[in-house]
């Protein structure tokens, strides 16, 4: 399937139906840059400028009208996204919604969904959750007046392993099921690349009536999901990464109808969830605007979406189907030559181990070498134009984007690699 070659690099380049989109995105300044960062930071679409200078311009010439004038009115900018959002998620538009940032999303979500009773107050989820996954769930349960140590049960993989096998987080359901309120994992490990089993783990959830809700950072814009069908009760993301939306960029949510239309779902109310009609007279009782938007609390924060909407009217224009074959095929082409060109000859000793499972549909786009000691070759890959990063305390992270990222990209990190790292 794969050459070590680079006329074979060339030739799927020549190939790539997405090439085109390259020269759709910023890349830094400088000599040639290959981005592998996009797991971090996506690169900033070319349409972010134009529409950042329409939204200062719209500003200036009619600023408080702007809410109703101009090329984006403010007051119903948010609505624009349901469309690629539920796209992107596998829901339906009234189950997503752009607002505020993932942590701020999480705390909103948790309010929502984690209803400790009596003996059912435990909380199941993984071992390598992100720090502010991690803070949130803590502060969460303390709020409760529950010890985190109790309430807050990590699933660890198992000895000299990095992945979660999903027997054992079936297994770990099933053993607390009497005492879980919720079950909260990532959709894509940021350590290790793991892809988890959504729909199973959210079958599992509610087999013993606890809630079920997902991190999407790693996800969204990365793998495939279909998350109304698999019955998630809630999911929140970062656009910042995979979208391409900008640093700092709004954040989203996607709550499942059966609660977005249920009035009487508990939440944080703000007024910007109160129905449209009224949300400016401020007397009465909140009236939830129907569907996720209900959820909301504050206005949308414009400047902080436009470079979100100039990525995502991309992934409007392709087709999800040849974004996902690119995107696992470099994810492959990668690991193929990593294997082929970096791997222990001669007895040398080891500098590195792809961690990421290699399976289809148990990853994303994010390939990750377990390497003890290799800050220093991050800094030597960065100053050679190669930008991947260093995830504490031993991982080195490497993501082709199937936006921006060429074969020949992938290639000629690959044979730097090969000089100086050697792969078990």
């Amino acid at each position: 399937m794969f050459s070590v070659t680079r006329q074979h690099a060339t030739q799927l380049d020549e190939q790539d139906a997405l090439a085109q989109y390259r020269d759709a995105f910023i890349f830094p300044k400088g000599k040639e840059i290959r981005y592998f960062c996009g797991h971090s930071l996506g690169l900033q679409a070319e349409q972010t400028k134009t529409y950042m200078q329409q939204y200062l311009s719209d500003w200036g010439n009619f600023a408080v009208d702007g809410h109703w004038k101009g090329a984006s009115p403010w007051l119903s900018f948010h609505e624009w996204f349901q469309k690629p959002l539920s796209l992107l998620t596998g829901a339906y538009p009234d189950e997503v919604v752009a607002m505020n940032s993932l942590t701020v999303n999480l705390h909103i979500c948790f309010a929502s969904f984690y209803r400790p009773h009596r003996k059912r107050y435990k909380i199941l989820t993984e071992y390598w959750n992100f720090s502010s996954d991690r803070f949130a769930l803590e502060s969460l349960v303390s709020l409760y007046g529950y010890d985190p140590k109790d309430a807050i049960i990590t699933l660890k993989p198992k000895k000299n392993r990095f992945i979660v096998e999903w027997q054992d987080i079936e297994e770990a359901i099933a053993q607390h099921g009497s005492e879980l309120a919720l079950v909260f994992f990532n959709g894509v490990n940021y350590y290790t690349g793991q892809a988890f089993p959504m729909e199973a783990i959210s079958r599992a959830a509610h087999r013993v009536g606890a809630y079920c809700g997902f991190d999407l950072a790693h996800a969204i814009g990365n793998i495939t999901l279909s998350l109304h069908d698999w019955r998630v009760d809630f999911a929140v993301w970062c656009s910042y990464k995979y979208l391409n939306g900008g640093p700092g960029a709004v954040g989203g949510a996607f709550i499942h109808q059966r609660h977005a239309l249920e009035k009487n779902t508990p939440r944080m109310a703000g007024w910007w969830g109160h129905e449209a009609s009224t949300r400016f007279q401020l007397s009465g009782k909140f009236k939830p605007v129907k569907g996720v938007d209900g959820f909301q609390i504050s206005n949308a924060p414009i400047a902080n979406m436009i470079g979100l909407k100039a990525s995502l009217e991309l992934f409007l224009k392709v087709d999800a189907k040849v974004l996902a074959f690119k995107r696992e095929h470099q994810y492959q082409y990668l690991c193929y030559l990593l294997s082929s060109l970096c791997t222990v000859q001669n007895g040398k000793k080891y500098f590195g181990s792809i961690i990421s499972p290699q399976e289809e549909n148990q990853h994303g786009s994010m390939v990750c070498i377990h390497c003890p000691g290799g800050k220093s070759l991050v800094d030597e890959l960065h100053s050679k134009g190669f930008w991947v990063d260093w995830r504490e305390p031993d991982v080195i992270r490497i993501t082709p984007s199937p936006w921006f990222t060429s074969y020949s990209d992938i290639y000629a990190l690959s044979i730097y690699l090969s000089k100086v790292m050697v792969i078990k």
